[in-house]
């Protein structure tokens, strides 16, 4: 099975070889979810898909936010994420925390919302006399206990909080064993990536590797995955391979710590693009990841801020890199909303606008 084949079928799943219509855009989402927003500069922000859309997918995601077509919720780790409604019982069966042992805190700020809900922060603030640096981490459990919602359906700062029975009646939290949901997000984490390991569904999950492992292993028990080379991939996806053709893949993006296939890649990107800035004299915190051709060849760094970061260098592992050099820095600059970096492998750059 040709790694280039391989290669080729996730860019092509992942629209980086062509954009996706709407449709197509709605259905990358669902698999790839819980969706995110661009890393550290998306407070408030649409969850997004950076360069896969054929249409600006923030403001796409920001109406769907309006029409309760994305909610938020915490997921993976505890996470802010937003998923489609029609989604929730599959990821309350695999992200719910049950709250066992509610505090006296706890509690009393649920019965509040219970009785007086929705209520904002400031709201439970002035009912109860707890400091938001009390009521907050408060509502994060609650919410991950799907026992509350926080109704954030645009960038605004003062959200209601409400029952999660009284906003979704009819969810069924206990539709989904852990393993159960845990089997149908692999199967479209597969069709996205094409093959994958579970130290990667690991990465993206936030979920134990051992359950990932039990999962996949009674998947390729039933026929739906086949083994391959310490992955796993989609049966149908094996057959395809014998005689897919691969598209000729040219072109670098930058993508930012949230996205999908850096998220999913982290535990590897981390460490392999470290020893080509940790040593640097100047602000060197890693920003983002370089796709180049369908593979990670690199990052930028520097120092983050709200909105543009400061892209104090890029480093590069990509064979002959210095021919790509301008590729590489307008996709940098491209998602860094317009502003370049200062460097490129340690080389001063002068900045195009």
């Amino acid at each position: 099975m040709e790694p280039e084949k391989i290669v080729s079928l996730r860019m092509e799943r992942q629209f980086f070889t062509r954009k996706a219509d709407e449709a197509e855009y709605i259905e990358l989402y669902r698999d790839t979810q819980p969706g995110q927003n661009i890393y550290w500069n998306g407070f408030g922000e649409p969850p997004v898909l950076v360069f896969r859309a054929a249409f600006d997918d923030k403001e796409f995601n920001r109406v769907r936010q309006v029409e309760r077509k994305l909610i938020k919720g915490r997921f993976a780790g505890g996470n802010l994420g937003w998923i489609m409604p029609s989604e929730l019982e599959l990821f309350a069966g695999l992200y719910r925390k049950p709250l066992t042992r509610p505090t006296e805190t706890s509690q009393r700020i649920l019965d509040l919302i219970e009785h007086a809900g929705p209520l904002t922060i400031q709201q439970i603030k002035e009912e109860t006399g707890l400091l938001v640096k009390e009521i907050t981490p408060v509502l994060h459990r609650l919410q991950e206990a799907f026992l509350i919602y926080e109704d954030q359906y645009d960038g605004e700062w003062d959200r209601g909080w409400y029952t999660f029975p009284e906003m979704f009646p009819e969810c069924n939290l206990e539709r989904y064993s852990r393993k159960a949901a845990l089997k149908e997000v692999l199967q479209r984490f597969a069709y996205r990536h094409v093959l994958f390991d579970t130290a990667m569904a690991k990465s993206f999950y936030r979920l134990p590797e051992k359950e990932i492992k039990a999962a996949a292993a009674e998947l390729v028990a039933e026929g739906a995955f086949v083994e391959h080379e310490g992955g796993f991939l989609l049966k149908s996806d094996a057959a395809l391979l014998e005689t897919y053709v691969p598209v000729p893949l040219h072109f670098v993006y930058a993508l930012h710590q949230n996205d999908f296939l850096a998220k999913s890649n982290e535990h590897i990107l981390k460490e392999k693009f470290k020893p080509l800035y940790e040593n640097l004299p100047y602000d060197h915190a890693l920003l983002h990841y370089l796709l180049i051709d369908g593979e990670f060849y690199g990052a930028s760094v520097g120092h983050v801020r709200n909105g543009p970061f400061d892209i104090n260098d890029i480093v590069c592992d990509l064979p002959g890199a210095e021919t790509r050099k301008e590729e590489i820095a307008q996709a940098v600059r491209e998602l860094n909303f317009g502003k370049g970096a200062e460097r490129f492998m340690g080389a001063t750059l002068e900045e195009k606008q």
